[in-house]
């Protein structure tokens, strides 16, 4: 069945609907249009033509909304699409919202859900936020807790805000709640990309400590390779080589309580000796930093504790995701990956076309 473009389209045609507004105007429609886009007029057509036989004209009331605003809905229905994004959304992306979460128009409802999400501004924040919560609109709750996190004195000041704060304590609860979860999740991500950040320094501390005693950076005439690397480094050869001068020349790391930072360095060699994975048989291949064999020889006999395992695991890590994004070349396994996820979003946003 073909769908009209425009509502103005079908006037000259017989209407067999009546939908009445609020304010007791009548709008001429066509119950397949309605029915086929929504199930819910459908039922109300089908309910009003009860005993009244299939032809009968049958009367729709739509109560608590504007007329423009019944309008719009109509012309979005009779077109089917979004024909002209931007225009009716933006004066009443509300109440199309509220229209099409009532009679489960499930396409208009998110057309109307972005809409106003885009234009949300903090005076109206708390009056949609209590729209969100009625209508099931995720994406407009998480855009009105965005907007409170970041202007949240602008919002304090809103009318809305002052009469939750008066009539409706569960919704002003509800707001700071979204608020401290949202504090809560922003500390997570920065202690998360803090613990990061100190796991890829100690991976690049680790790689500092193979260049320093395997291309000789710690010796007198270091080459100019090792010159190079220790300049990528930002820094990191020269503080272990001050750290190392430190170690070697300390007298309090045998004495009582020891040097906190002797015990640092002794913590480096143990952290190097649990990532290195150079063989101790072949002599050429040897691994040169201090201390590596005996804390490889410790080991073997005792059995490290969880925590431990766990910092190995992740400077691991660490030092393996800073190779492959310093590598130049993809791996073909990951150019042929991306490859195929590209084609198939591009597939999908033909289809949708």
């Amino acid at each position: 069945m073909a769908l009209y473009a425009d509502l103005d389209a079908l006037r000259a045609s017989a209407a067999d609907v009546r939908i009445v507004t609020s304010d007791g105007q009548s709008i001429a429609a066509h119950s397949y249009v309605l029915a086929t886009e929504s199930p819910v007029l459908a039922a109300m057509i089908d309910k009003g033509r009860r005993g009244w036989g299939a032809s009968a004209e049958c009367t729709i009331r739509i109560p608590g909304v504007a007329t423009d605003a019944v309008l719009a809905f109509l012309h979005f229905l009779y077109a089917s699409r979004v024909v002209a994004p931007g225009q009716d959304e933006a004066v009443l992306g509300a109440a199309l919202l509220a229209l099409a979460h009532a009679h489960r128009v499930g396409w208009l409802k998110r057309a109307a859900e972005a809409a106003v999400s885009a234009r949300l501004t903090p005076d109206r924040a708390v009056d949609m936020l209590k729209l969100a919560r009625l209508c099931d609109a995720p994406l407009l709750r998480l855009a009105c807790a965005r907007l409170a996190g970041k202007d949240f004195a602008a919002v304090e000041r809103s009318d809305g805000y002052r009469f939750a704060r008066r009539h409706d304590p569960a919704l002003e609860l509800e707001l700071l709640r979204m608020l401290e979860d949202a504090d809560q999740r922003k500390a997570r991500w920065q202690g998360e990309r803090a613990s990061r950040e100190a796991y890829r320094q100690l991976g690049d501390a680790m790689d500092a400590l193979d260049h320093i005693f395997a291309d000789g950076c710690c010796g007198g005439a270091p080459s100019a390779a090792a010159d190079k690397t220790c300049a990528a480094r930002d820094g990191t050869c020269q503080g272990l080589r001050l750290l190392m001068r430190h170690f070697a020349t300390c007298a309090r790391k045998i004495a009582p309580g020891g040097c906190a930072r002797c015990k640092r360095m002794l913590q480096l060699f143990r952290l190097h000796a649990s990532v290195c994975d150079r063989p101790e048989q072949e002599e050429e291949q040897t691994c040169r930093v201090p201390l590596c064999s005996h804390f490889k020889s410790r080991m073997q006999t005792e059995k490290a504790d969880k925590t431990w395992r766990l910092l190995v695991k992740k400077v691991t890590r660490a030092r393996a995701m800073a190779s492959f994004v310093n590598r130049r070349k993809v791996p073909e396994i990951v150019a042929m990956s991306w490859a195929r996820y590209n084609s198939s979003i591009s597939n999908r946003w033909a289809n949708l076309r």
